[in-house]
């Protein structure tokens, strides 16, 4: 798109994103929770993209039927920042089993993406914008 004699590029920051955050795959939605909380600063500065990132993380949660482990996890570890060995004293079991059901929720977060994407819901499958 141009503006004047500027070429604005409006599908910059998607294809930023997609290159970051591979989301059809587990590690890249372990990047995503990763950065949570960078999503969070960025909304309190106004950026309305990352307010669309944090409602699509919490929305895949809620549409992954996580078990409440799994849930507890994710809630622990990415949202609320604490080790593995924190999150695991906190809800009662090891940090073994934080891992484990961190991962399971990841593979069920990243089939929720990874059916965002390959029905046109904004999201891209690696290799494809």
């Amino acid at each position: 798109m141009k503006i004047g004699k500027v070429r604005v590029d409006i599908h910059r920051k998607d294809r930023e994103f997609n290159a970051a955050y591979a989301l059809d795959n587990a590690e890249g939605v372990k990047l995503l929770l990763a950065d949570y909380q960078k999503f969070v600063s960025r909304k309190r500065c106004g950026d309305y993209a990352a307010v669309e990132v944090l409602i699509d993380i919490h929305k895949a949660i809620e549409l992954a039927g996580l078990t409440d482990r799994q849930r507890q996890a994710i809630e622990l570890v990415y949202f609320g920042e604490l080790t593995q060995t924190d999150a695991g004293e906190r809800i009662g079991i090891t940090q073994q089993a934080v891992v484990f059901h961190l991962n399971a929720a990841v593979d069920r977060l990243t089939d929720v993406y990874y059916y965002w994407a390959s029905h046109g819901e904004g999201y891209a499958i690696r290799g494809t914008n």
